[in-house]
């Protein structure tokens, strides 16, 4: 495999860091490629805010839930979906403010989406270890004040990125041809896939080194998705601008 097709599957979530800065040159030249990432019509739609702040970053470690590598990463960022911007240009436009469409929250997210992966592809590939943190949407007001988020713009997931100081066991994926449908969904073969994949990885968790446990991925993806619902988010979404119609 070429070097970009090898970094995409030997991709591991690092939650242990070394003590080692990241360079601000290098934080940036990481952040410049990243924006090299495909953008819905070209708007461009994100910001990050990169958390300096000691005691800032010990509130959304708490607020995430307890994760502590948001705190001991050498750099965090909040990866945000921002339309402040368009909405500037579309007022300046003459053509009035935005009014909350769920096609532009969608264009948004996945703009900032698209760039937050390829900022963690690049900074993989320069030595550092990286992992989204979801759980700052455990409580995204409490984020959006103490980062001071406008209307308009609201936190997607955070981004641990520092140097690795833990090698842990890759994660085998669900095969290709389980997500790969030709032509039609055929969704005749969901039970048999999903069985299969809970033997691998059960196998897998009782076999990796660190923090063996007895799970599948049934029991893993069942529990991540019922127990964070996380119900509020629709009401923050909406006092922010997004998602009114």
């Amino acid at each position: 495999m070429n070097p970009i097709l090898q970094a995409q599957t030997a991709h591991k979530s690092i939650r242990q860091y070394t003590d080692q800065a990241i360079d601000e040159s290098l934080l940036k030249q990481l952040i410049q490629s990243a924006q090299g990432a495909a953008s819905s019509s070209f708007i461009q739609a994100y910001s990050l805010v990169q958390v300096t702040n000691k005691d800032n970053r010990q509130k959304l470690a708490t607020l995430a839930g307890g994760q502590k590598w948001v705190e001991s990463a050498a750099e965090f960022l909040v990866i945000c979906a921002d339309l402040t911007r368009v909405e500037h240009c579309s007022l300046q436009q003459g053509l009035g403010k935005l009014e909350g469409n769920t096609e532009h929250f969608i264009a948004a997210t996945t703009d900032a989406t698209f760039m937050a992966q390829n900022l963690m592809l690049g900074a993989e590939s320069v030595g550092l270890g990286a992992v989204f943190i979801g759980g700052i949407r455990n409580d995204p007001a409490q984020v959006a004040e103490l980062l001071n988020l406008p209307d308009q713009v609201y936190p997607i997931f955070g981004l641990c990125l520092g140097y690795p100081d833990a090698e842990p066991d890759l994660k085998p994926r669900l095969p290709v041809d389980v997500v790969l449908h030709i032509d039609r969904y055929d969704n005749t073969r969901c039970a048999s896939d999903v069985k299969a994949y809970d033997s691998q990885m059960q196998a897998y968790y009782q076999s990796r080194g660190d923090n063996q446990k007895s799970s599948n991925w049934s029991e893993q993806t069942a529990n991540a998705v019922q127990k964070k619902t996380r119900e509020h988010m629709l009401d923050f979404l909406q006092q922010r601008g997004f998602l009114k119609c």
